[in-house]
């Protein structure tokens, strides 16, 4: 075992304290990662605060990490010390399954390790992100970094990226789309670049005027408040998709009008409390309501690989990890332009 240290919360509404804990050693197909960068993710806030339930405490937050490979086990052939070396969401699955074998570990149907609040595979030992100073992970869960790509803008691809990248991909949206994305932040800025990026024609949904601009310069080529009388009514039957990222209670049946017939709303966002759906909604254009988690590990090579070749990274703020209490709060009051990433070299 090999001794480090991170910062953890021991129960719900704890303060973030610096926590030791011991890491396994690399395994003949492990690979140890130096971390660099730790992204900043809202899922964070609600896990800490055992807001989904099932929390497990202490808790070492993170799951958009990339590093430097420090040590390889003897098996391992995709990297080699001082490779960058990135982790997302999860770090194992039963690896057995139907999704398992079709590359969509995500949807493992056995049992996903999540990459912190988690269980290994022996169902006993917890798992710790990457709010921390390093991590082992089996090679075939780890991710090759782009050299083209800033270490520290890769980081929110890990989550914020992947999670928006796999359902355009998935409905294959494109040239000749018209797309909508709900809420500009650290999903929402991710979803118009990809968007964009695929050929689409792509308007930000908004409750907020001043980000007009914002929207403008990610690509968006289209903006609607929202809160403007007559909104809904003069933008009904517009959208083939609709990319639904707000975790707040909204209506979503006001949202379905501004669909096409046969158009589709994508549930990225999860808000705390169920939203109740008029299925009028949907009888009336044969609308869809799907939903999407993140991408399993081939299709998030493939988004990182994606990324370098048109040069997409988030846009982000770099924070010491003592400042992760104030970024918290600033996440919920969403003043964060988009997506808070820990330096780790800070602690």
């Amino acid at each position: 075992m090999t001794k480090t240290k991170g910062y953890a919360v021991h129960n719900a509404t704890s303060p973030f304290t610096l926590f030791h804990f011991d890491r396994r050693d690399p395994g003949e197909n492990d690979v140890e990662i130096e971390i660099l960068y730790c992204g900043v993710c809202h899922s964070d806030i609600h896990q800490t605060r055992d807001e989904w339930g099932r929390s497990i405490y202490p808790m070492v937050p993170g799951h958009e990490i990339v590093g430097k490979v420090s040590r390889i086990g003897s098996n391992v052939k995709k990297f080699k010390v001082g490779d960058s070396a990135a982790v997302g969401c999860f770090v194992d699955s039963c690896r057995v399954c139907h999704s398992c074998h079709q590359h969509l570990e995500q949807y493992c149907e056995i049992h996903t390790v999540q990459t912190y609040n988690s269980l290994e595979n022996d169902l006993k030992t917890p798992t710790y992100g990457g709010y921390s100073k390093l991590i082992v992970v089996d090679e075939q869960y780890t991710l090759k970094v782009p050299e083209s790509l800033h270490l520290p803008r890769v980081a929110p691809l890990l989550c914020a990226g992947i999670t928006t990248y796999s359902p355009l991909r998935y409905w294959k949206i494109g040239k000749g789309h018209h797309v909508a994305v709900m809420g500009l932040g650290g999903l929402g800025h991710m979803a118009v670049k990809l968007a964009v990026s695929m050929g689409a024609e792509v308007t930000v949904l908004s409750t907020s005027k001043h980000k007009e601009q914002a929207a403008k310069q990610l690509g968006a080529h289209h903006f609607i408040l929202t809160t403007e009388p007559g909104a809904f009514a003069k933008n009904a039957n517009k959208f083939d998709f609709i990319i639904n990222v707000v975790a707040a209670p909204h209506d979503t049946n006001a949202y379905l009008s501004l669909l096409k017939l046969d158009g589709v709303m994508v549930v990225l966002g999860a808000p705390e409390k169920p939203v109740e759906l008029n299925h009028h909604c949907l009888i009336a254009k044969r609308s869809k309501i799907a939903g999407s988690l993140i991408g399993g590990i081939k299709e998030t090579q493939e988004m990182l690989d994606y990324c370098a070749k048109h040069n997409i990274m988030a846009d982000v703020e770099i924070i010491p990890m003592d400042y992760i209490e104030q970024a918290y709060q600033r996440m919920i009051k969403g003043d964060v332009h988009y997506r808070f990433v820990i330096d780790m070299n800070t602690f």
